[in-house]
């Protein structure tokens, strides 16, 4: 094995009773374990994101519950020889209607079914977002009002392979900030978008990622994170790294997935990139090793500025491809060319 950190292979619960971690959940596993009911109010963060790539589009939902607001947005981009891009967001003060529900484990049975805890139903207003359960895999459903007022309507479902390995980590900063994440990659996806009356197809080629969240976190935190999927040397892969925001804490969200199997990585990695031109390559590494070797190249540059008083955040989240090689716990090296996925640089107040 390639890392340190415990490997959690049971249900667990992520709190104690008074709303402080619990020691045994501190760990990772290979399928969502933990049972995360947050007891009691103060800095609590919930949050689905799920973000479906093409060769040439990318769909994200986010729905998210921060204890005094919330925010749902869909986010389109469609890339190649021309670039047309939107974003509808709709902040609820005090997060009235948007209410996502606490984690509950599957078994640690490879076959249980994936975890699945976005709003059974959307939320009223302009940004309407769907997230349920269907046979093995998780129904995307959102609606809002695109450009020149177009409906715009998501209706996607990634699937769920038969054993497919994600990664769920939580990182403590300590007793009472804390964080669980339960990243997915490499999910085959399918259905549609419409815009209007066009109709994107996405099917072969379509890969679906999720980044879900459960935590109470820090006043102000910056974090990097990266994640990709898609085939590549005759393999499905998917990447997920993460920096900044875990050092310190003796664990990482770091990982790759070949072929279903994921490898943990224990070591925080080395992220180079330019503040001044987030459109320069990217540099992420695993310093004193080869379990990863990348350059990630950017086309695109999704900028986000807010200041609404409680929240503040700077997002650059670049989309492009990656192009290197990885290495699994096996130690096979797995040859990483133009895998399409992203890059971001984030500072937060929340």
């Amino acid at each position: 094995m390639s890392t340190h950190e415990r490997e959690i292979t049971v249900p667990v619960d992520l709190c104690r009773p008074d709303g402080t971690l619990a020691p045994a959940a501190v760990g990772w596993s290979r399928r969502p374990l933990h049972r995360c009911r947050i007891p009691g109010w103060g800095r609590t963060k919930r949050w689905e994101y799920w973000c479906v790539t093409t060769p040439t589009h990318v769909v994200a939902l986010t729905v998210s519950d921060l204890d005094y607001l919330a925010l749902n947005s869909i986010y389109v981009l469609e890339f190649g020889s021309a670039v047309r891009e939107f974003e509808r967001t709709a902040i609820v003060p005090g997060g009235f209607g948007v209410r996502l529900p606490d984690t509950i484990a599957g078994a640690p049975d490879p076959g249980s079914p994936p975890l699945v805890v976005g709003p059974p139903r959307p939320a009223g207003g302009r940004v309407r977002i769907e997230i349920r359960p269907e046979g093995s895999g998780t129904r995307l459903r959102a609606r809002c009002r695109g450009p020149r007022g177009l409906p715009v309507e998501v209706d996607l479902l990634v699937a769920m392979p038969a054993g497919h390995e994600t990664l769920s980590v939580v990182v403590p900063w300590d007793e009472r900030r804390f964080q669980y994440t339960s990243k997915h990659t490499a999910r085959p996806a399918s259905g549609t978008v419409r815009i209007g009356r066009e109709v994107l197809e996405f099917g072969d080629g379509a890969w679906g990622t999720l980044d879900h969240g459960r935590g109470r976190w820090p006043r102000s935190v910056a974090w990097n994170w990266g994640a990709a999927s898609g085939r590549t040397d005759s393999r499905t892969v998917g990447l997920q790294f993460g920096g900044r925001w875990t050092r310190g804490t003796g664990t990482t969200e770091n990982a790759v997935c070949v072929d279903g199997r994921i490898s943990k990585i224990g070591q925080e990695l080395e992220w180079r990139w330019s503040r001044a031109d987030h459109l320069a390559p990217w540099s992420i590494r695993s310093p004193g090793t080869a379990q990863v070797d990348l350059v990630f190249t950017p086309f695109h540059n999704r900028s986000a500025r807010t200041d609404i008083g409680l929240l503040a955040n700077r997002t650059d989240q670049c989309f492009g491809h990656y192009t290197g090689s990885i290495r699994t716990d096996d130690g096979e090296l797995i040859a990483v060319d133009r895998l399409l996925g992203w890059a971001e640089d984030v500072r937060m107040r929340w």
